[in-house]
């Protein structure tokens, strides 16, 4: 399990450090319904890493403790390339100067229901191409060990809780500052707003990196 605890500790931090889900939450935050909202978000967040996880170790065909299947290297390899690619097309994207802008429906998120910001979050971990593609190439690192179901699904569990720890970082601000936090809070969604491309591109080719060097690894292994 350590083994595959390693392989998934890096994936985890680049779906953690995701700059767009954490300045929704730090916005919301900033709304009436702070408290409710943010930790629908979360909800629907930590769902949807979940359900995207599950469904890949169980296609995977080591759900159940025997070797996984062998396509689940070339889809590592594949996924390290569009990770790659990704981050090339984010960058070449990028503004010139200025900040880039952010999506047009945060400017809305002060009407958001809770249900509605669960499904923010559910579409963000799980919708996300690039949260997504990050899952799936974490879900394939815990298949390849081979290892128990139960194994396999604490390992999951763990990615799924450190995935969360980006977004979860604005309400434990606000939880523990209260009115206090809205400066933090402010400069943190400023910085963010700054560096997104930035962030994102690192974060895309290190992990893209990654999964090609161990989808390579196991296919000539």
């Amino acid at each position: 399990m350590g083994s595959a605890i390693g392989a998934v500790l890096p994936l985890a931090l680049g779906v953690a450090l995701s700059p767009i889900p954490i300045i929704a939450v730090v916005l919301m935050l900033a709304t009436p319904r702070a408290g409710v909202n943010g930790t629908s978000f979360l909800l629907g967040w930590l769902i949807g890493l979940s359900v995207v996880g599950t469904i890949v170790l169980l296609l995977s065909g080591g759900s159940d403790g025997s070797a996984p299947a062998r396509w689940v290297d070339v889809v590592s390899l594949l996924l390290g390339v569009a990770l790659i690619v990704l981050a090339g097309l984010q960058w070449r994207r990028r503004p010139r100067s200025g900040t880039a802008a952010l999506p047009g429906w945060m400017a809305s998120i002060d009407r958001f229901s809770p249900l509605t910001s669960a499904g923010l979050g559910l579409a963000l971990s799980a919708a996300n191409p690039k949260n997504l593609l990050i899952t799936v190439g974490a879900a394939a690192a815990i298949a390849e060990t081979g290892m128990s179901p139960g194994g396999q699904a604490v390992t999951l569990g763990l990615f799924v809780l450190l995935g969360t720890l980006g977004p979860a970082v604005p309400p434990a601000i606000y939880l523990g500052l209260g009115a206090r936090s809205q400066r933090i809070l402010g400069r943190l969604r400023g910085w963010m707003a700054a560096h997104n491309t930035a962030i994102l591109c690192v974060l895309l080719a290190v992990i893209g990196l990654k999964l090609v060097g161990d989808g390579i690894s196991a296919l000539v292994g």
